[in-house]
């Protein structure tokens, strides 16, 4: 998951995350205050450099807040 503060950033990360690995888009969560927080799903390495990826290119057009890689994260994971 990458946390973005502001959509274009969100957009762009999105675009370079789904670009750079074989992975899936799994949605997105307005938190509030600008933020949006991206989901992905895929292999954990593809995952991981999808992340990379994402955040480097949210980062040149507005502010990355947090990522994070969770591999087999538990089901009730998933319904926060």
């Amino acid at each position: 998951m990458i946390e973005c503060k502001g959509l274009v950033a969100a957009f762009e990360a999105a675009d370079a995350t789904l670009k750079a690995a074989n992975v899936t888009y799994k949605g997105q969560h307005r938190v509030g205050n600008g933020l949006v927080a991206l989901f992905f799903e895929g292999d954990v390495s593809a995952v991981k450099a999808g992340i990379d990826a994402g955040v480097a290119a949210g980062g040149k057009l507005g502010q990355i807040v947090s990522s994070s890689v969770i591999a087999r994260p538990h089901e009730d994971t998933v319904k926060i």
